[in-house]
């Protein structure tokens, strides 16, 4: 009995396990946003480019400073060479050597030795260098969160529209199909005519034909959002927001106040860049001042036929090296001209961005004004639609209406809904570009 119960319980358990795995994530579009943040392989790269700029510039700071070395060399002469000795040296003795040896057969040797930069202009410069590429590095990753949310937000608002699209397509069919029981009703009673039924049941046919065909394009539009997101692909996802709810209103400065260029990151970016070309101007300059070196050593050596009777030579020295740079037909002038081409092709790029981002605001500005105004419309327009398809289908109960003036009033009403939501979609799609394009 208590193995059966405890068997039950594991299935109780396995059960609700697998319905909560199988509960599907809602996302609102901050949600997604901040989902996509998180995840993306692209914003990744970019935090690791800072982290990659923060050991540049420890990198770039330890060539300034001290260098302490050791060393070790230990050598055995399995055969000592030897020098000759002129004929003179044996001073006639026939039995005096031809030959002599300055080596010992073990040879060890180790030493300490410092090194250390005095002055090199290049290396102030790259280390101001190092230090802004990790500013330029963290307005990048700024540029690519921006880039990442404008990329979420065109994959999440179709997914939003067809996802309410299904849901008034439901309603309407529901709709439809009590009316077309009615109709059915009436004419087994024979008050209309077989034509009306027809007329509905194609009409009920072609709305859910049109229901299939908007649910396949939400799924497409879904597997596009989850791929934008980094989502995995085998579990379930839905949007949260409702299409309705959402704030479509801007405040009056984003349309009328001036361009805030430098609330946009790109440009930011490219200010950043102008700087390290400066930075780089200033590199090459350096390369025509002197490079001034310190180093100190000591060492120990050891020599002997064997490891016990040898004898230990000691050394230590300290020295000062100048590298005074001449003259070297022009290379150094032609890499400081290249660098001020490189920063001139910069400058050209900041001014078309600007224009490029004026362009971009303006547009964004007209395009949401027209949006908004077109919303309007098509909202008075769905609200004249709903109330001609209610006075037509009373009228129809009633008996003084026709199912030709239903299936009109109800092909308007669907048309009407369409271009509601249509509009809807644009004037959301407009703020958000309005937004990005601001630098929001």
């Amino acid at each position: 009995m208590r193995i059966s119960l405890l068997i039950l319980g594991l299935f109780f358990y396995g059960g609700l396990m697998a319905q909560e795995t199988a509960t599907t994530a809602s996302y609102s579009l901050e949600d997604a946003v901040n989902f996509a943040v998180l995840n993306s392989n692209t914003i990744r790269n970019a935090r690791v480019d800072i982290l990659d700029a923060e050991q540049n510039v420890r990198e770039r700071l330890s060539t300034g400073l001290p260098q302490f070395n050791a060393s070790l060399d230990f050598t055995h002469y399995l055969k000592v060479p030897v020098l000759p000795l002129p004929e003179a040296f044996a001073n006639g003795d026939p039995n005096a050597p031809t030959s002599i040896a300055f080596q010992r057969k073990n040879n060890f040797t180790g030493g300490l030795s410092l090194s250390s930069m005095l002055f090199d202009g290049s290396f102030f410069v790259g280390l101001r260098a190092a230090k802004a590429s990790r500013s330029y590095f963290n307005l990048q990753l700024e540029d690519a969160q921006r880039q990442i949310r404008s990329q979420v937000t065109q994959s999440y608002f179709p997914v939003l529209l067809l996802s309410t699209n299904v849901q008034i397509l439901d309603r309407n069919i529901a709709n439809l199909e009590s009316l077309l029981r009615e109709t059915e009703a009436q004419y087994e009673a024979g008050f209309v005519e077989q034509l009306d039924v027809d007329r509905l049941q194609l009409s009920l046919r072609n709305l859910r034909a049109n229901r299939a065909d908007v649910e396949q394009q939400r799924e497409n539009a879904l597997r596009a959002l989850k791929f934008t997101l980094n989502y995995p692909e085998d579990q379930e996802l839905a949007v949260a927001d409702d299409l309705d709810q959402l704030e479509i209103g801007v405040e009056e400065a984003a349309l009328t106040a001036d361009i805030p260029y430098q609330q946009r990151s790109e440009l930011r970016v490219l200010d950043e860049a102008l700087v390290l070309q400066d930075l780089n101007v200033d590199l090459q300059r350096a390369a025509y001042l002197p490079r001034l070196d310190a180093t100190a050593a000591a060492q120990y050596q050891y020599q002997g036929d064997n490891l016990s009777d040898g004898f230990w030579a000691p050394t230590v020295l300290v020295g000062v090296s100048a590298f005074i740079p001449i003259y070297d037909f022009g290379g150094r002038s032609a890499r400081l001209q290249r660098a001020r081409l490189a920063k001139e092709k910069v400058v050209n790029q900041r001014d078309d961005l600007r224009r490029s981002i004026a362009l971009e605001v303006l547009n964004a500005r007209g395009t949401f004004n027209t949006a908004r105004e077109r919303l309007n419309d098509n909202r008075e327009n769905l609200d004249l639609a709903q109330r001609i398809y209610d006075v037509t289908q009373i009228k129809y109960k009633e008996g003084v209406g026709s199912s030709i003036e239903t299936v009109q009033a109800e092909q308007q009403l669907y048309e009407a809904q369409a271009n509601y939501l249509n509009a809807l979609y644009d004037t959301l799609v407009a703020k958000e570009n309005l937004y990005l394009a601001l630098g929001r």
